[in-house]
């Protein structure tokens, strides 16, 4: 059974750190793009990052770029998320999907399953 499960969420001061995970399985990571997206209240859903099968490209939104690294392990099943330098703005619902195929996406369209989200809160 094909799933993905997001996990590392929670509150930090601005200025701090999380890491998200994305643990999958049913299906070979290696071969798939795997992106991140973020949907904060009254907000439509938006493309944070993205990587490709076999790390092969990675995409980031301008909003996130030099603050946020995406990588993947595909021993453990796993891409995370890594978020440093973290604002108010970057407050969300953080979702992992997977692409259609090895390519990423610029639109949700592009990615058919999609994990249950873990909140981001940035406060202070």
């Amino acid at each position: 059974q094909l799933q993905l499960v997001e996990s590392g969420g929670g509150l930090v001061q601005p200025g701090g750190s999380l890491r998200l995970s994305c643990a999958t399985s049913g299906f070979v990571l290696d071969f798939y793009a795997i992106g991140w997206f973020r949907q904060a209240p009254g907000k439509e859903r938006e493309g944070v990052s993205c990587i490709g099968g076999r790390g092969s490209h990675t995409t980031y939104a301008d909003s996130v770029k030099g603050r946020f690294t995406i990588s993947r392990d595909n021993a453990k099943n796993t891409v995370y998320l890594q978020m440093n330098s973290l604002k108010p703005e970057d407050t969300a619902v953080y979702y992992c999907a997977r692409a259609k195929d090895w390519l990423c996406s610029n639109s949700p369209a592009g990615f058919g399953s999609w994990g249950q989200g873990t909140q981001v809160t940035v406060s202070s």
